[in-house]
């Protein structure tokens, strides 16, 4: 075998379970990312199954960002024996034990002693490294190799990985995206391209699509809003804890601040008041608050308008009309009050997917109710119930769907609002892979279904003609 060269433990068959080694010799290599397959990719047990893959060698796990279809299988890492470093982004290090912890407690136990012994465990392990800056990972004869990480935009400490690797006289750098984000992102610094890559791992989420521009998502977003305030019902937005619900925090927090500058109350069809002062906006999800509270202290991380906001008094994650319900209890009791009153509200509850977690409760109470809306920001794995209550979005006739078992007819509205993807679109992702200084050697699309691989990798090449350039793009 000639060296570097690559392994694939997951993140090829579609777009969740990344997980990627780089062989640096016969008994040296890296892990990028050790992620878990979720949705109709995902086997059945596979939180709890086994790594799949020998270990030995393995010098360093490195994560791009801790979504756990990029660090879900850390545990089975773990209990294989791999007693390395995690190496990731110094956000990445104060959220990483935070979404661990959370699926620690789901799938494998929720007693307090084990659980604070793992994640004891866990933050021994983790090596924050600065963005932008080399750090040596394996240094012996004949072989040196450095990483350094870059802002992949993607949610707070996102990572893509450069590895650039010395070989007695030969240099080799791989390049691995992790999850690129959409440009335009409220809260995040933009992506620059890589200056170099011999070898670029690319993901394709969206390679075959354009994004709706950001503008028309706030005025969708906006219009909806109403709807539930004239309705007197309630959106339910099935949000991811992390990323999602930040960004959709930040921009429910403008639209309620230039609402009060204007005045913030309209007419409703029966007379009363629009009022938008009054309109909770409740975080129903235990993990989403305390990562909301590491994102606002790790302000330093935001873009210029983002920490502009924070200057100007504005608090646009922790804002008067954010509502966050804690206990089960309380959750219960809000699920409860929505569904049996005509009060307005905003729910933010996980999981994104609407397959486990408190968005669940809400749907079982609320889908039969034309007032209420289901609203999408994120995608949608095939096989979920969100994917089902979306695919019949503007179906004719009542559409029903299981949820834990029991048939629920869905008589709500049910929108899909694009523009909030965290995902880099095509245009993104060609801008990422050929925007460069220097043009890639080769390309290998992972991260994404079949068809969005084919596409890019059509798009990829046209591209790479029209400015003169050879380039390999091969599909794992």
């Amino acid at each position: 075998m000639e060296y570097p060269s690559l392994s694939h433990h997951g993140g090829t068959r579609g777009v969740t379970g990344s997980c990627h080694q780089l062989h640096l010799g016969p008994a040296t290599s890296l892990l990028i990312d050790c992620g878990l397959e979720q949705g109709n990719e995902a086997a059945p047990g596979a939180e709890s199954a086994a790594l799949g893959f020998d270990i030995q060698g393995i010098q360093a796990l490195v994560v791009t960002h801790v979504h756990l279809d990029h660090v879900g299988r850390i545990p089975a890492l773990l209990a294989a024996g791999y007693r390395g470093p995690i190496l990731c982004s110094e956000p990445s290090a104060r959220l990483l034990p935070l979404v661990l912890e959370d699926a620690y407690k789901l799938s494998i136990s929720s007693e307090p002693a084990q659980v604070a012994r793992y994640i004891d465990f866990i933050r021994e392990v983790i090596v924050p490294l600065p963005f932008e800056r080399w750090h040596t990972v394996v240094e012996c004869p004949g072989l040196v190799c450095r990483i350094r990480l870059q802002r992949a935009g993607h949610l707070l400490g996102s990572a893509y990985v450069e590895c650039d690797m010395q070989h007695e006289l030969a240099n080799t750098r791989y390049v691995f995206s992790g999850d690129l984000g959409a440009c335009g992102n409220p809260l995040l610094r933009p992506v620059q391209p890589p200056e170099r890559a011999d070898v670029l791992v690319l993901e394709s989420t969206y390679g075959d699509r354009l994004h709706a521009r950001a503008g028309d998502r706030r005025q969708r977003l906006e219009a909806a809003i109403d709807r539930a305030l004239a309705d007197k019902g309630t959106i339910l937005i099935p949000a991811f804890s992390l990323g999602r619900t930040q960004e959709l925090l930040y921009e429910l927090e403008d639209i309620l601040h230039r609402k009060a500058l204007l005045g913030g109350a309209g007419p409703r069809p029966d007379g009363d008041p629009l009022d938008w002062s009054q309109l909770p906006i409740i975080l129903d999800s235990p993990l989403a608050q305390r990562i909301t509270s590491v994102y606002r202290e790790l302000h330093d991380y935001w873009n210029v308008e983002a920490r502009t906001r924070l200057a100007e008094g504005r608090d646009p994650l922790g804002f008067s009309q954010l509502i966050s319900v804690d206990s089960h209890a309380r959750h219960q009791q809000v699920v409860n009050y929505l569904k049996s009153t005509g009060r307005p509200a905003i729910v933010i509850a996980g999981n994104g997917m609407c397959s486990g977690g408190r968005i669940v409760n809400y749907l079982k109470a609320m889908l039969g109710d034309a007032r209420h809306e289901v609203m999408f920001v994120g995608y949608q794995a095939k096989g979920t119930p969100g994917a089902m209550i979306q695919a019949g979005e503007g179906a004719d006739g009542v559409v029903q769907i299981d949820l834990d078992g029991q048939m629920y007819e869905v008589r709500a509205k049910v929108m899909t609002l694009s523009g909030y993807s965290a995902h880099a679109d095509q245009a993104g992702l060609l801008q990422f892979a050929l925007g460069g200084p220097v043009q890639p050697g080769k390309v290998l699309l992972v991260h994404g279904e079949k068809a969005a691989k084919t596409t890019l990798k059509k798009a990829l090449m046209q591209r790479a003609a029209r400015e003169g350039a050879g380039l390999e793009v091969c599909i794992p």
